[in-house]
């Protein structure tokens, strides 16, 4: 089965669950939605304003929908960053003193941005939760610069909060046309990758600002 298809299935999946029984509806919420993290291809405005959408036929209740998508996407977001601590930054720091001046690079360039990071990254983290197409892979960097496992599952957790709250009502009042609220989000998902894309570019312009005038000034 292809992903596309896997992702047309989903709707159903869950529509199935919830049909058999309500507590089963909610385990295929999370499962649905710790997927999403896994596969960034899933969209999480698929599923949990479906969640709203039965909540509203009386099928589900508010709450454990809400609960059911938050858990599935805190766990979700787990994998990744365990990818990102494997290749963290200490292994990059000991590969960039050996290979490191062939790319440019030494490793206290890289104590620099770890340093950017750890006074930006928490808004990163939070903000990229509620950022479609960035929600999955903000964990990787977090990951990479060791960000501690209790700060970024709370801040992970508050950003994915706020957003299957917002999906779940939303669906909840769109009714039958829970399906539109990708079209509705869109505009909205644009400015926020812009401002995260232009807050990055300028924490690496001012970095290769900095590391010129220092090679110009020696």
């Amino acid at each position: 089965m292809e992903i596309s298809e896997f992702i047309s299935s989903l709707p159903v999946f869950i529509g199935n669950a919830v049909e058999t029984n309500q507590w089963i509806g909610y385990g295929a919420i999370l499962l649905a939605m710790f997927l999403e993290n896994l596969i960034p291809p899933i969209p999480s405005e698929l599923i949990m304003p479906l969640g709203g959408f039965y909540v509203s036929q009386g099928q589900l209740d508010f709450l454990p929908v809400v609960l059911a998508g938050l858990i599935g996407t805190v766990i979700g977001a787990l994998p990744w960053y365990g990818i990102g601590r494997l290749v963290n930054e200490e292994r990059l720091e000991k590969w960039l003193e050996k290979n490191g001046r062939w790319l440019g690079i030494n490793p206290q360039e890289l104590a620099r941005s770890r340093k950017w990071f750890n006074r930006y990254g928490v808004s990163l983290v939070f903000w990229g939760r509620l950022v479609p197409g960035i929600r999955t892979l903000i964990s990787v960097p977090a990951g990479v610069e060791l960000m501690p496992i209790t700060p970024f599952l709370i801040w992970t957790t508050a950003g994915s909060l706020i957003w299957t709250l917002f999906l779940t009502i939303t669906g909840f009042y769109l009714g039958d046309n829970y399906a539109n609220i990708e079209t509705l989000i869109s505009p909205f998902s644009s400015i926020f990758k812009i401002i995260i894309i232009l807050t990055i570019s300028a924490a690496l312009i001012t970095l290769i600002y900095k590391t010129l005038r220092k090679l110009i000034n020696n």
